[in-house]
């Protein structure tokens, strides 16, 4: 099944900021398996309703992180050679921006430090085991 990417000019993220995150998910996830080739510029651009430029800078800094190579003719493609460190500094990379956007929006809400820090730590106990302790 065919990965479908989305933008939202809306956001006030970047659109190609947007794309990179969600190729970078996608790999992550295994959604985009290592070696699949990626739409062409100018086919996602297409899809997208969106500047062919801004599909390039997107692909340009995927490049930049390792996490696809583009071989000229052929195409881009996710990258093979070191895949699961890459898939895991993918992963981290879209949590890094899901947790930065979760900290900014508490502190637009007026929240202190201390505040999120215990949020931050109510919801590590939600979701991961305690350390030396078996669920």
């Amino acid at each position: 099944m065919p990965v479908v990417f989305s933008v939202d000019p809306r956001s006030g993220v970047p659109l190609y900021l947007q794309l990179v995150e969600q190729i970078k998910r996608a790999v992550a996830l295994g959604t985009l398996a290592h070696g699949e080739q990626l739409p062409t510029v100018k086919a996602l651009a297409l899809e997208l309703l969106i500047n062919p430029n801004t599909v390039a800078r997107a692909y340009r800094e995927l490049e930049r992180d390792r996490v696809i190579e583009t071989s000229p003719g052929r195409g881009s493609f996710v990258r093979s050679s070191g895949a699961q460190g890459e898939a895991h500094t993918a992963a981290a990379d879209v949590a890094t921006n899901v947790i930065g956007a979760a900290v900014r929006e508490a502190r637009g809400l007026g929240l202190d430090r201390a505040a999120v820090r215990t949020l931050f730590e109510q919801a590590l106990e939600r979701w991961f085991k305690p350390e030396g302790k078996l669920q």
